[in-house]
């Protein structure tokens, strides 16, 4: 079939039978992952695909990993400022934990301890957690009553404040029938506490010792178990050893004051303990009661001793 283009005659040519004919149309496709020759019909081979993949990831394209492989993300992941984070978190928990533990056991014991002990003996309620709880020994002791002690002695130089000679102690540690027990053999006998092997105690007046237990919780410096005495005296427990150092360290700090009004109690000496009367004055109490952290570990005396010389040093005498 001819044709004619600006005068001259041509001749119109077939169609090719491999590009643009229904039989290539119709032409059978190369199965996926294949490689096929006519390049713009075939899908990527593996290899090529390789290829595209590490295209995708130079543009920031993640891609799936398989389960039970470990992704290099992931390493630095672990130095993310949330993964620290999660873990204090966790630390603090579990200190949370261990605390309401604490509490809930010495709660139990105190149950106990009321259910065992005798009706309106509530110093057998205290030695069970004395010796349960914080690991103190306790010991019986004396009361005094009209200005005589029941030790029987008429020059008692200590009327109420000291132990029965014939009263064993009972160790750390014990148990709550073992508590029962023992003090039922001493019925209305005061609780004492043996010093220099758990805690040793500084000792000043008792408005000075309120005055600067009020300056340092102010200052966030921690502080044991505080009791007062009917007498007028505070009783600061700290770390055992305080009351051999303590003329050495009021002496570095400045203080070498012989008239300051401070003292160390340590190995040998006993405290009367809540609620025990003391002297047939009245009852001891707390002005800082024990916890699981300071009565098994009061704080080191040089911690508090800058505070409580200068408040005694304040104070009238």
């Amino acid at each position: 079939m001819g044709f004619t283009i600006g005068g001259i005659r041509g001749i119109k040519e077939p169609r090719s039978d491999v590009r643009g004919t229904k039989e290539a149309d119709a032409a059978p496709r190369a199965p996926r992952g294949a490689w096929d020759p006519r390049g713009a019909r075939g899908l990527p081979g593996p290899r090529d695909r390789r290829v595209l993949r590490g295209t995708k990831e130079s543009r920031g394209t993640e891609e799936p990993t398989a389960p039970g492989t470990t992704d290099s993300s992931s390493s630095t992941d672990s130095t993310d400022p949330a993964s620290s984070t999660d873990s204090s978190s966790s630390t603090r928990e579990a200190k949370d934990a261990k605390d309401a533990k604490d509490a809930k056991e010495a709660k139990e014991l105190r149950s106990a301890s009321r259910r065992r002990c005798r009706a309106g003996a509530p110093e057998c309620t205290a030695v069970a957690e004395y010796t349960g709880l914080w690991g103190w020994a306790a010991v019986p002791g004396a009361r005094a009553q009209d200005g005589r002690c029941s030790c029987g002695r008429a020059d008692c130089p200590a009327p109420g404040a000291h132990p029965l000679d014939f009263a064993p102690e009972i160790p750390a540690g014990a148990t709550l029938n073992e508590v029962s027990a023992a003090w039922a053999q001493f019925p209305g006998a005061a609780v004492l506490l043996p010093v220099g092997r758990a805690f040793d105690v500084l000792e000043m007046a008792e408005p000075a010792g309120r005055r600067a237990l009020v300056r340092l919780e102010r200052m966030g410096v921690p502080v044991g178990p505080v009791a007062a005495t009917p007498d007028g005296r505070t009783h600061f427990f700290v770390a055992p050893g305080a009351a051999a150092e303590l003329p050495q360290l009021l002496y570095r700090m400045g203080w070498d004051d012989a008239a300051l009004d401070l003292h160390g109690l340590g190995p040998g000496s006993h405290i009367t303990a809540p609620p025990s009367d003391r002297g047939g004055l009245g009852p001891v109490r707390w002005l800082r009661t024990p916890d699981p952290a300071s009565a098994s570990g009061p704080p080191p005396a040089r911690l508090l001793l800058g505070t409580l010389a200068y408040v005694a040093h304040r104070s009238p005498a």
